[in-house]
């Protein structure tokens, strides 16, 4: 799949796309200035450290992880940064597991006081949570651990972020702040033709430099179209599966059109969570398609 000519910067939520800017040591300065708009209250952000993104378990039986972006500031503070381009029904689950990472890691053998230092795990995300999906303009959730009864922040060494971009929905001309102006670029890069005047300084304009399609290496616009035909295909499969689970369910709602979608789903390759909540099958039932192709 070829690059459309009328898109002159890249796709930030293919995976090329997000590494080009966020993900590379030359590039570092503009990671700096996203974080320090997430955590302002702590104080800003001078040195990143870019940390071995994939993740193994203690043994070799132990599942591993890989991260988007995995990072460490010059105070200690560890950041998992994740760009999720399609609904995972536990993505929350997923960072969890992801945050344990970094947790464990700081664990030393001999005399240790459990002192821990910081964990942001933020999650950049090109979809909502199903549970919060009617308050449009509730984007920027921020998770701490909480005392229940008093309502008070209990641990502060422990942060979710999570930015639903689809709620995200102000135009150039609404942007009041700089974090307002990241989010902006983050959801309508790949549809600008220029820098807008709101957005000319240091930090954008090398932002927008750096996404230029046109100024990418041979090598570089091959591995941006694969992994630009990769988003693309997610997308169209995913429409489609929903619009088919949806018509053949009011149609006929039975179980059997279900496992059809599903099988196809299965075939390209789609996660099981993903699966669930297109055909609204169970995951059980759809383990069972796995291995059998039927359900008993």
């Amino acid at each position: 799949m070829k690059v459309s000519t009328s898109e002159k910067y890249i796709n930030p939520f293919t995976d090329f796309g997000f590494k080009k800017l966020f993900g590379t040591e030359v590039n570092k300065d503009i990671l700096m200035d996203f974080l320090n708009e997430l955590i302002r209250e702590k104080g800003r952000i001078t040195e990143v450290r870019y940390l071995n993104a994939e993740q193994l378990g203690r043994t070799e039986y132990d599942r591993k992880a890989v991260f988007d972006i995995f990072c460490e500031t010059e105070r200690g503070e560890k950041f998992i940064v994740e760009m999720q381009k399609s609904k995972h029904n536990f993505f929350k689950d997923r960072s969890v597991f992801y945050a344990s990472f970094p947790i464990r890691q700081q664990g030393v053998q001999g005399e240790w006081s459990y002192e821990l230092k910081a964990v942001y795990m933020v999650g950049i995300l090109d979809f909502v949570f199903s549970e919060d999906k009617d308050d449009k303009d509730y984007y920027h959730t921020e998770v701490k651990l909480m005392d229940t009864k008093k309502k008070t922040i209990f641990y502060d060494k422990l942060t979710f972020i999570y930015l639903e971009m689809p709620k995200f929905n102000k135009t150039i001309d609404q942007l009041e702040t700089h974090f307002d102006k990241w989010l902006y670029v983050l959801k309508y890069l790949p549809k600008l033709q220029e820098l807008p005047q709101r957005l000319r300084d240091r930090i954008f304009e090398k932002a927008f430099s750096i996404a230029e399609i046109a100024k990418m290496s041979v090598e570089e616009m091959v591995e941006y179209e694969n992994s630009l035909k990769i988003y693309r295909d997610w997308h169209s499969t995913l429409t489609t599966a929903r619009m088919e689970g949806e018509i053949k369910g009011r149609a006929e709602g039975k179980t059997e059109e279900k496992i059809k979608i599903a099988l196809n789903l299965l075939k390209k390759n789609m996660t099981v969570e993903d699966i669930c909540d297109v055909t609204g099958l169970s995951k059980e039932q759809i383990e069972m398609l796995v291995k059998e192709n039927t359900i008993l």
